[in-house]
């Protein structure tokens, strides 16, 4: 068997495809023996930010919602002592939209990103500047965001439509000059055991919303690949909808098996192995050969009849000197035993 790309591998994901392999997604696109299946790109229009993002420090997303990073990860949420949308009435006097960055040159861009993906050995993932319900809550707070959609919808809808229109002349240039092969879309609208608001909320105020940032990807045939924490079971038809392709990643909380039936040729999960209910027993001190077996256990449930992708995301925090021995682990064990669990013949590094 000729060796498989594994852009060539991911592309077969399509519609809750075949591989010929076990693809390894990763949300950075870190690669592995020189193997990375999506790599992403930054918009050009939006990557000036207003502060640097270092752990124990804030920043601020575009639309000026501080972030705060704690002293031990580099990871950051919105700080929740601020709040900088009181009323969802005023968010015309009260939302500064950003100023995208002058004089892009996106031909320029793209061959300046291109010294550093290979095309033809990964897919690359771009995507729309905007989270819909994580921006709404950042601005207002989660109480104030949930309020806000259920008693003022109408206002809700408004903003998030005002912001698609100030972003979209961008996107779609964006997509246009770098014709990705997935549109890349995030939106955590799930808590671990069920959505944050019911399936009329989303179909009514979130879907066209989606519709509109998803739409370069529908002209053009190309699939969207959605990034969704949590119990996301009864937003999927939804998500096909505005076509959604890869959803990532995948939790475990939802009936992924069951999913996998239901939505066969369709849609692809990527993840099913989230760390928290997968870390080692008296890690860091950790058996190898048991979280080996862990990763292989999990790959022999879900890839049976394709639509799967394993990602994992192991995060430690600082002083942490395991959770990099954890990761060359998950990532060698997906390589080698992901290759043979559909008889892959092709060269293996």
């Amino acid at each position: 068997m000729a060796k498989v790309t594994p852009k060539e591998n991911f592309l077969k994901l399509r519609h809750g495809g075949f591989p010929d392999y076990v693809p390894f997604y990763s949300i950075m696109g870190t690669p592995y023996k020189g193997e990375a299946s999506v790599v992403g790109a930054m918009d050009p229009f939006w990557t000036r930010p207003r502060g640097t993002m270092v752990p124990g420090q804030p920043y601020k997303d575009l639309w000026g919602v501080p972030y705060k990073a704690p002293e031990n990860l580099a990871s950051a949420m919105p700080d929740t002592t601020v709040t900088i949308l009181e009323n969802i009435h005023d968010w015309s006097k009260v939302i500064k939209f950003p100023e995208p960055n002058q004089n892009v040159d996106l031909e320029q861009t793209y061959k300046e990103a291109m010294k550093y993906i290979d095309r033809t050995q990964s897919c690359l993932k771009i995507g729309p500047n905007l989270q819909p319900f994580q921006e709404l809550v950042a601005l207002m707070g989660f109480e104030g965001g949930l309020v806000a959609l259920y008693e003022d919808t109408e206002e809700v809808k408004a903003m998030l439509n005002a912001m698609v229109d100030h972003l979209e002349p961008y996107y779609t240039k964006f997509f246009e000059v770098y014709k990705p092969d997935f549109w890349g879309m995030t939106d955590d609208t799930c808590a671990k055991l069920a959505p944050f608001f019911s399936p009329d909320i989303y179909e009514d105020v979130f879907l066209p919303i989606y519709k509109r940032l998803s739409k370069p990807a529908q002209d053009n045939d190309v699939p969207v690949l959605f990034h969704n924490c949590g119990k996301e079971e009864a937003f999927l038809d939804f998500m096909v909808d505005f076509g959604v392709e890869v959803t990532e990643p995948s939790q475990e909380v939802n009936d992924i098996l069951a999913l996998k039936e239901e939505y066969k040729g369709k849609m692809t999960f990527a993840g099913c192995w989230g760390w928290t209910d997968h870390i080692p027993k008296n890690y860091p001190d950790f058996d190898e050969e048991e979280l080996r077996a862990d990763i292989r256990a999990t790959i022999d449930k879900y890839a049976p009849g394709g639509g799967f992708a394993f990602a994992g995301f192991p995060v430690g925090v600082k002083g942490d000197t395991a959770i990099d021995r954890v990761w060359e682990i998950m990532r060698d064990e997906v390589y080698y035993y992901g290759k043979k669990v559909y008889g892959y013949t092709g060269d293996i590094d």
